[in-house]
């Protein structure tokens, strides 16, 4: 019943407002070792990094402009939705990694929660909200010990729609390029900026997902 009222409601938007195709809760999977152990910033740096895209996180290719589920990717041809995802979060980390200077040296696990990009019908019409979760935690690589607790990070983003859209396409920068280089900036304020990544506020559809 949840989820019916969030797509109908979502559907009534989309028609409604001029941007408005984002999408209902995603399934959440645990992380091992999620362990509240404390946080501060700490003084890190990536030394190596580990993403994983849990099959149990389910892909709707639907073309509306609510699709239920808690993977929606159209930026690649059609494959491996799940590898995708994997593949963009590691691209975000391996930019990243070079702009995070601590001491301590540390292997970053990273575990996807929810990524719904837009539909095609949404993202060249009234576009919406890239919503992208993960949690992830720190691991001493000298002693292999967790550092801190496994945070919780929502990480999401603006999605264009229409001509700017297209216009954004013609200059390279696609669905594609906009997440991946706005996952290394989040990555580099998680870890770099005390109280770790804020995510932007995008409004009324951005809170419809978190009903």
């Amino acid at each position: 019943m949840k989820l019916l009222f969030k797509a109908l409601t979502g559907l009534v938007l989309a028609l409604t407002l001029s941007a408005c195709a984002t999408t209902p809760s995603a399934t959440r999977s645990a992380m091992p070792d999620d362990a509240v152990l404390g946080f501060s910033q700490p003084d890190v740096r990536i030394d190596s990094f580990t993403v994983s895209v849990p099959k149990s996180l389910k892909v709707n290719e639907r073309n509306t402009y609510y699709p239920i589920g808690d993977i929606v990717w159209r930026g690649d041809p059609m494959g491996d939705r799940h590898a995708q995802v994997k593949a963009m979060f590691e691209a975000g980390l391996r930019n990243a990694a070079p702009r995070i200077e601590g001491a301590r040296a540390v292997r970053m696990d990273v575990q996807v929660t929810r990524f719904h990009a837009l539909s095609e019908k949404a993202r060249y019409s009234v576009g919406g909200v890239h919503d992208i979760d993960f949690k992830y935690r720190l691991v001493d690589v000298a002693t292999g010990q967790q550092i801190g607790p496994t945070r919780d990070v929502s990480a999401d983003l603006e999605g264009l729609a229409g001509q700017a859209a297209m216009a954004a396409d013609g200059r390279g920068e696609t669905q594609k390029a906009r997440i991946i280089a706005h996952l290394s900036r989040v990555f580099v304020e998680e870890l770099t900026v005390p109280g770790g990544y804020v995510n932007a506020n995008l409004g009324l559809l951005q809170a419809i997902n978190d009903l």
